[in-house]
């Protein structure tokens, strides 16, 4: 099965500008939401898509711009929560006179697939996005209404998704799921009168846009040359958002519900300075480049000195990927290879390192590795996002129980100290001390209970599913 957490964008021109500079743009500005691959659609044409960064392609921007030119578009980048990373899963998918692209994971695709008369699919080809889509197309042949065709389909998905959409009729749609696992922003270009819809906010200031407002949950904005208008087709309370976005997926210039990531991320290593004041330190160095913020914020709290102990090579093959978003182990291992220390910064002392979290354990050993190797005397982990112990069913990729080294060395009624403490002799750290929810929702600046922290406590009750784990292979075919 193919299920995205991804970055989407939607874009109209309301006094009928080219677009494609822009779709390009904004999705370069959103790449690190997905790396595997890239696409674009305009009206009346065969999406445009390619695999690997956006900036690969640049010798075809010219062509790209000429040839899809419109006032109406939507885009994608990939990131793949399970399936192969093949071009045939890249997005914009088409479906009849609709193109569609999305972002989030719907859980019971295979009982959806029925609804359309699916039923062999494997999870090499299967696409949740596609049977999605397919299923909306039914519903809008019967009602030819997208707010009442989207209220429907609904009440038959079950998981998280950011819908942008496009007819050959020209009109570009946007959906947020009603729950709001998933950021979406709007925004206006004012030179060109062309409205935006984002995964990001930092997508709409790659190109000059203004933010407007956040998508609320359960709403569908249309922007068309009749304007742009919105409608409810669903209300649910409470949301849950994503708390995962606000310690590393989301790029630090963006705002969502009304917070900046950049000054959450300090606020969030602040309050770990004083919920665990490790004071006997030397320095606090943080790992590249998501935890930068945190470990500012918790050194300062501390008054303990700040460095950049730790350097990616921005010039070796992946060094300027995110190793937790690659598909493959592999990748990953490469990634963080091309983590250097400054052995000037950490020799012979006490380092505190700060991390966004510890997924499979696969940076964290290889950095404490690499610390140890250049002769800091101790180790310390400050990890921001509470341990990880269950799969993410809303479009995070740890599909499976058994990648996760926090479930693989502690039990359900375990505390974070004890699971730090197993974990920190697996990956040879001296001490990991982990965030925990409330925490971690005072930092951010929003109620607990309008955050999903499904993947640290097992309540997959924001998802309205009882899942049966099971293993990556199963889930991605690897």
């Amino acid at each position: 099965m193919v299920h995205e957490n991804c970055g989407v964008v939607g874009i109209f021109s309301l006094d009928g500008h080219n677009v494609i500079p822009f779709v390009i743009d904004s999705l370069r500005a959103l790449q690190h939401r997905g790396q595997e691959a890239w696409g674009i659609a305009v009206p009346g044409k065969s999406p445009f898509r390619r695999l690997g960064l956006i900036s690969s392609a640049a010798a075809e921007f010219p062509t790209v711009v000429k040839k899809y030119k419109s006032h109406a578009a939507i885009g994608h980048v990939r990131y793949s929560t399970l399936g192969k990373s093949t071009l045939e899963n890249a997005q914009p998918l088409k479906v009849k006179d609709l193109c569609v692209a999305h972002n989030g994971t719907i859980a019971n695709v295979e009982e959806l697939s029925g609804m359309v008369g699916g039923c062999t699919f494997t999870p090499q080809t299967m696409s949740d996005t596609l049977v999605a889509a397919q299923r909306l197309v039914m519903h809008l042949a019967d009602k030819e209404d997208m707010a009442e065709a989207m209220h429907i389909l609904k009440g038959e998905m079950v998981g998280s998704f950011c819908f942008t959409f496009l007819t050959d009729g020209g009109s570009v749609y946007a959906a947020r799921d009603p729950r709001g696992f998933r950021p979406l922003v709007l925004g206006h270009h004012r030179e060109t009168n062309t409205y935006m819809v984002a995964s990001e906010s930092c997508a709409l200031a790659a190109v000059g846009a203004q933010l407007v407002r956040d998508v609320e949950p359960g709403e569908l904005v249309k922007m068309s040359k009749g304007g742009i208008s919105s409608q409810q087709f669903a209300n649910e309370k409470p949301h849950a958002h994503c708390a995962f976005e606000y310690t590393y997926f989301a790029h630090p210039s963006s705002i969502m519900e009304g917070i900046n990531i950049y000054a959450a991320r300090k606020r969030i290593g602040q309050f770990l300075a004083r919920k665990f004041p490790i004071t006997n330190a030397d320095v606090v160095v943080p790992v590249p480049d998501s935890a930068r913020p945190a470990a500012l914020g918790y050194a300062q709290e501390l008054g303990l000195p700040f460095e950049e102990g730790l350097l990616k090579d921005r010039y070796s093959r992946k060094g300027s990927m995110r190793s937790f978003i690659e598909p493959y182990q592999s990748d990953r291992v490469e990634i963080n290879k091309g983590i250097i220390p400054i052995q000037e910064v950490v020799e012979g002392k006490h380092v505190i390192v700060v991390d966004d979290s510890i997924v499979r354990g696969t940076s964290s050993a290889e950095i404490i590795k690499t610390l140890r190797m250049v002769g800091a005397s101790r180790v310390s982990l400050v990890v921001t996002y509470p341990p990880i112990r269950y799969p993410c069913y809303a479009g995070i990729d740890f599909p499976s129980q058994e990648e996760l080294v926090a479930y693989q060395h502690g039990v359900t009624e375990d505390s974070n100290a004890t699971i730090g403490a197993r974990v920190s002799q697996v990956i040879g750290a001296d001490h990991i001390a982990y965030n925990d929810t409330s925490n971690l929702a005072k930092a951010i600046g929003m109620p607990e209970e309008e955050l999903c922290f499904t993947c640290s406590t097992g309540n997959y009750a924001p998802l309205g599913i009882r899942p049966v784990f099971k293993s990556r292979i199963q889930m991605k075919g690897e």
